[in-house]
């Protein structure tokens, strides 16, 4: 009778002094127990059980729950602190970015001013013989030819301006900050076996800490005594919970990380993946941990169910096995074989599965509900309100095969449409429609693209391949701003096999597009940067065009960027060398039909801009080529001289690698480059 009791005292007190997450513990006893009533209440002066050491324990044991409560939830306030850092120094980047980018921008006008102003003052004959257009530039625009409000005395000499200011050669680090610097920047190799590539050290450094950081909410104040194991296995099922929103905040292509961090949808993809697997973990330790407790671990009087039948069966396990099932299906579903093999399947999948998980949890875990309604409504806005409210745009595209007959062309123009630059109402982000692709992207953007007459609910992303327009607002003067858009597109089965057939007997495809999205880290890098190098490796030129497109053409002002160096050797005021930003690109191909991809006028005209451009003989026919010695070379080139070199490269893992070490090398010499992957995966 008085284990009877004691359990019944259990059952209340958990019931009704816990929230339901908690339940499991209190299973309803058989009804045939003698003498036992669930609500019976024990003997006792004081109402609680007669055996003090039960009550001290179960009192414990409440509080530990409690308390666990309080430490886990603050997670996400550690969170925001980490997200603020972040953020902070992404400000502080993107306000040194910018200044270097107008003080080059400012000199070169100074510049091209002053070589106007020479021409002028002695004449044509004696200006041919004063200048020099150095590298494969052509000469500057007829906007900056003259100018006569221009006040001589008022140019400052190059010695003493500002742009010289801030080109000075900065002081090398360290060796031992070098060191560092080129570690975090260095990208091992492959793991062995199952062959995984690997983030940079700096990243996997920066997903270490989080789980660090983790374990350190799972363990801190834990007591770490066998019969308070409960409080282990409870902690984990939080834990759980307390990283939903980070999962969908990162999962969503509207996401305010990438506008805070400056960190690319790729880089920002990385860290979801790990947020993901270490839920799915913790996720079944918690499940392991309920049934050790539950049939292992509790002493007799606290277990409320007498079959393991009856355990498995009471409705709030059943609803957190499905809700541990639901989140483990995601995590399979969502590895890069299965992706690649079937993606429609993954796709489907990955949306049914995460709101089939939700509902399963809220009604499991209790103090689970806030999270998961939060992390609801952020798939509800992104999925719906963003991406089929604001971001969608219906098209008639063309479809044009290429020479290797596995890869096409969809493409389409259009005038981009004004916008008003007022202020939308507080309780509106925007006006409607204003951020579809129809009113512009910038370099690196990708789209997911639906086909309806093929595959009408799937969407699969593709980077854009053509030039960048810009946004074009209201107040701009002008002719309208035309788009050509553009997506490469090779055919590897499913969605992309069958839009490859449909070319072969069709010329045009209505098609739906939703985006853009993306970031834009790169082009912010590369433009503060006084050396630009871009790698690309096969499709890769789709994200390496738009950038080196946007670098050598000024969308601001509509003029051309200026050539690579002018060297005045007299003139007013005894001008020496002003050098311009180089920009590079290597494009490694596979075969030569791959080079169609790019048409041969526009390489042309970025040749003719400025761009010095190499494109070695085809991996087929000559192997690889030493993508390490080109980029070292060039940074080499420009790097000791105190300029700022920035490095793009979008292509395999392999070539990927490659060009990010031999940027740490660069970084480890004591040299300024930065660099950044472009690569998308799905």
């Amino acid at each position: 009778m008085a284990d009877a009791q004691n359990c019944a005292w259990v059952q209340d007190t958990l019931c009704n002094t816990l929230p339901a997450f908690v339940r499991a513990l209190c299973l309803k006893l058989p009804a045939d127990n003698p003498g036992f009533s669930s609500r019976e209440e024990p003997t006792g002066d004081d109402g609680f059980p007669l055996d003090p050491a039960k009550r001290e324990y179960l009192e414990k044991l409440i509080q530990a729950l409690y308390d666990a409560r309080g430490i886990v939830a603050s997670y996400n306030i550690a969170i925001l602190v980490l997200i603020s850092a972040f953020a902070f120094r992404h400000w502080q980047q993107s306000r040194s970015d910018s200044s270097r980018y107008d003080n080059r921008r400012w000199g070169q006008r100074q510049t091209l001013q002053t070589v106007a102003l020479d021409r002028e003052t002695n004449g044509a004959a004696s200006s041919s013989s004063a200048s020099t257009i150095l590298g494969t530039a052509t000469p500057p625009s007829a906007a900056a030819a003259k100018d006569d409000n221009v006040d001589l005395e008022q140019l400052p000499l190059l010695s003493d301006s500002h742009w010289d200011r801030s080109r000075r050669k900065a002081r090398k680090p360290a060796p031992f900050s070098r060191a560092i610097s080129s570690w975090l920047a260095r990208q091992p190799p492959p793991l062995p076996v199952v062959n995984r590539a690997l983030p940079s050290n700096g990243t996997s450094l920066f997903v270490t800490a989080w789980l660090v950081l983790n374990v350190f909410f799972h363990f801190y104040r834990l007591p770490l005594r066998w019969d308070y194991f409960f409080i282990f296995a409870d902690r984990a099922g939080f834990l759980f919970v307390v990283n939903l929103p980070l999962l969908y905040f990162l999962s969503a292509k509207n996401q305010p990380f990438r506008l805070l961090t400056g960190f690319s949808y790729e880089a920002l993809n990385i860290f979801h993946r790990r947020v993901g697997e270490l839920m799915c973990f913790e996720a079944a330790v918690h499940f392991a941990s309920m049934v050790v407790w539950q049939f292992v671990l509790a002493a007799d009087w606290l277990t409320a169910s007498t079959t393991t039948w009856e355990y498995f069966t009471h409705p709030l396990v059943l609803l957190g096995i499905g809700a541990f099932t639901s989140y483990e299906l995601l995590y399979f579903t969502s590895l890069g074989g299965f992706r690649q093999r079937w993606y429609e399947l993954f796709l489907a999948s990955h949306v049914f599965l995460q709101i089939t998980a939700l509902v399963f949890l809220y009604f499991h875990f209790y103090t689970s509900r806030p999270y998961v309604l939060a992390s609801l409504g952020i798939f509800l806005i992104d999925r719906f309100l963003w991406r089929y409210g604001l971001k969608r745009a219906t098209l008639t595209a063309d479809l044009t095969i290429l020479e290797d007959g596995e890869t096409f062309l969809l493409s389409a123009d259009w005038d981009i449409p004004r916008h008003s630059e007022k202020k939308s109402p507080w309780w509106w982000p925007a006006a409607p429609r204003r951020f579809s692709i129809t009113h512009g992207w910038q370099p690196t953007d990708h789209v997911f693209l639906t086909v309806p007459v093929l595959h009408g609910l799937q969407a699969h992303p593709f980077t854009i391949a053509s030039a960048a327009p810009g946004f074009v607002t209201e107040t701009a003067e002008g002719p309208p701003v035309h788009a050509w858009f553009t997506l490469l597109i090779r055919a590897h089965g499913g969605m992309t096999a069958d839009l490859l057939a449909y070319a072969q007997a069709h010329s045009r495809v209505p098609v739906i597009l939703d985006g853009p999205y993306g970031s834009s880290h790169a082009l912010e890098m590369l433009r503060a940067s006084d050396c630009a190098i871009l790698v690309a490796g096969g499709s890769g030129i789709a994200v390496t065009f738009p950038l080196i497109w946007a670098l050598l053409h000024d969308r601001q002002t509509g003029e051309a960027a200026e050539p690579e160096a002018v060297v005045l050797e007299g003139g007013k005021g005894g001008l020496q060398r002003q050098a311009r930003q180089e920009v590079h690109l290597l494009w490694v191909t596979h075969s030569r039909s791959h080079r169609s991809w790019v048409p041969e006028q526009q390489l042309s005209e970025l040749v003719a801009r400025g761009l010095h451009l190499v494109i070695p003989e085809p991996t087929i026919e000559a192997g690889r080529p030493d993508v390490a010695g080109y980029v070292s070379r060039w940074i080499e080139g420009s790097a000791p001289e105190g300029r700022h070199v920035g490095v793009v490269v979008s292509g395999p893992d392999g070539l990927n690698r490659v060009t990010r070490n031999a940027c740490a090398d660069a970084i480890g010499q004591g040299l300024d480059v930065r660099v950044a992957v472009e690569k998308f995966g799905w």
